[in-house]
């Protein structure tokens, strides 16, 4: 490695390595405390999987809910946690987040582009001891992606699967209703004729929609609000290895255009690279159904690699497995192209949906299929834990699918037969016929469906209580009598869609302390910090309710920023934290 100076190089505070959620939080709060910063992003868009989110943070005491009248207390958040992490349970970290999380959301809404609106999303488990129905998770606002400029062509577009001929849907908004409705309200019919008017201009115009909602919208208000202040954010532009001198991590060696250069970074380095979700090698001893041979695929950006936790680990940090969920898990379904390629559908609202229902290889059902996708994951990688596979199939009734879709597979009136053709969609006229092409048990299949119609004539799911929490409910159908979750499947022809496991961003991570350093043998290593789905999940392993990646993520970014910045004390107690402006 040559240490000569080069008028290529680079020098500055802050050196971030990653432009997601994590990376940009964490530059935006060090350059507002005056610090000079420069962010690097390896592939050719910024916006890491934060892009293709959906921008939902779970911030507990945040001031949209105290402004509607939500009660709701930090006590109860404390013991919601307790519950949900367990014996993962890391009381410095979770005070850190709680105190801090408000605080955060408040700086970059009067700091910066970066706005929030409420949501109605209830915890993922709103029963349980601390949980609400409401009031901790916010989204962030719209946003007209022109006023990028000319960074609007480096902005990473949504994922293509979960557009409309690129359009963007947040499944919280009134656009999914009225798609729905279509073809049975004249109001909702009109609102689709312009909403598909104003797109097809964006298209011509952008050669992308402009009006963002969702993870793109956060990711695209964050780079506003960096770029608004004078933080470069160079993409094409991966990190080679950290350079360490006496002790200290003070820069890296990048790669750009095809050449090295050394940036110098005089306070430290940030990893924010998301995570190792496609890391081959890692995921194999990490993932369960991985390990036993299963396939794994994950809707992140490719370029999620785990550059951060090999960097890391050079220098002495600690990539640590140890939660009972390594990642958020996601099923999946693949999506042909026409290039021969794929492309991957994360399943985050038809299982919700009255009428369907979920099967293994053996035709049974193993869970409620209306819990989160994380809990749908962790049950289907437990219920295939015989097999190789690890996958579930999705079965529905002719009238189902055409009034909701099935993954990739859009409602009436668009036609189904590209995705028969495909295979994508497997068809039969009767379920042992379904059975039969899907290669699902078929005597199981059928006493499966009668089963579940028994009580779902009544609107019971007298297996799993389908329908019998506010979240389970919140992503049906409200005009569905008497559940919103639950209908009997009908006469056919019948449909199967096959689920395998994916992810949305790694669990497991960097080991670190509340400030974001890097730890080895449990002290920081002096100018390392980790931030994102690189660094360990605050919550260790579980998925409590929207939004409590994003969440943690900036809420830990803010305060790796002021501690880059001096602001905060290496040793600073939960009081000094909520001292912090």
């Amino acid at each position: 490695m040559t240490t000569v100076t080069r008028s290529s190089d680079l020098a500055c505070d802050v050196l971030v390595i990653g432009s997601g959620a994590g990376g940009l939080s964490t530059a935006i709060t060090a350059k507002k405390q005056g610090l000079d910063v420069i962010v690097i992003e390896k592939e050719e868009f910024f916006g890491g999987t934060t892009a293709f989110s959906g921008g939902v943070l779970w911030i507990p005491g945040n001031r949209h809910a105290k402004k509607a009248g939500i009660r709701d207390t930090r006590e109860a958040a404390i013991e919601y946690l307790q519950g949900e992490t367990g014996v993962m349970y890391d009381e410095a970290a979770v005070e850190a987040f709680l105190d801090a999380g408000p605080r955060m959301l408040d700086f970059f809404e009067c700091e910066t582009a970066v706005r929030f609106l409420p949501t109605l999303y209830p915890d993922y488990h709103p029963d349980a001891p601390g949980g609400v129905d409401v009031g901790r998770s916010v989204v962030a606002k719209p946003f007209d992606a022109r006023e990028l400029g000319k960074d609007l062509a480096r902005l990473r577009p949504p994922l293509k699967t979960i557009t409309f001929i690129g359009m963007m849907f947040n499944s919280s908004s009134a656009d999914l209703k009225h798609f729905f409705n279509a073809t049975k309200s004249l109001t909702s019919a009109w609102y689709v004729a312009r909403r598909l008017v104003s797109h097809l201009k964006e298209l011509v115009l952008y050669r992308r929609g402009v009006q963002v909602t969702s993870g793109n919208a956060l990711a695209a208000r964050l780079a506003k609000s960096a770029l608004d202040l004078g933080i470069p954010i160079h993409t094409q532009t991966g990190a080679k290895e950290l350079i360490m001198a006496k002790g200290r991590v003070n820069g890296a060696i990048v790669i750009a255009d095809g050449s090295e250069k050394r940036i110098t970074a005089r306070r430290g380095v940030v990893l924010a690279c998301g995570g190792f979700s496609h890391d081959i090698a890692r995921i194999a001893k990490a993932y369960p159904h991985v390990r036993r041979g299963g396939e794994h695929v994950s809707p992140v950006p490719a370029g999620n690699t785990g550059d951060g936790a090999r960097m890391a680990e050079r220098v002495g940090g600690r990539v640590d497995i140890r939660y009972p969920q390594p990642a958020a898990w996601m099923p999946v379904s693949r999506v042909p192209l026409n290039d021969g390629k794929f492309g991957v559908f994360p399943h985050l609202l038809d299982r919700y949906k009255p009428g369907v229902i979920g099967v293994t290889r053996d035709g049974v059902r193993f869970t409620n299929e209306s819990n989160s996708y994380h809990d749908v994951g962790a049950a289907m990688i437990d219920a295939c834990r015989e097999h190789t596979e690890t996958a579930m199939w999705l079965v529905c009734d002719h009238a189902t699918i055409r009034k909701y879709g099935l993954g990739f597979a859009k409602p009436a009136p668009l036609p189904l037969g590209a995705h028969l053709k495909s295979g994508y969609l497997v068809r039969g006229r009767t379920l042992g016929e379904l059975a039969q092409r899907a290669g699902i048990h078929a005597a199981a299949l059928e006493e499966t469906v009668r089963e579940y119609n028994r009580g779902a004539a009544r609107g019971r799911d007298n297996a799993f209580g389908r329908g019998t929490t506010s979240f389970n409910r919140y992503l049906g159908d409200a005009a569905h009598k008497p559940n919103p979750c639950v209908a009997p499947i009908g006469d056919g022809p019948y449909y199967a869609l096959k689920l395998v496991m994916g992810d949305l961003g790694t669990f497991d991570g960097i080991v670190t302390n509340t400030h974001g350093q890097v730890l080895k043998d449990d002290e920081p290593i002096p100018g390392l910090y980790a931030v994102g789905n690189d660094r360990a999940s605050v919550m260790g392993g579980n998925y409590p309710g929207a939004g409590i990646t994003l969440g943690p993520i900036m809420t830990f970014g803010y305060l790796s920023g002021l501690h880059l910045a001096g602001r905060i004390d290496v040793h600073a107690t939960t009081s000094q934290l909520r001292s912090v402006a």
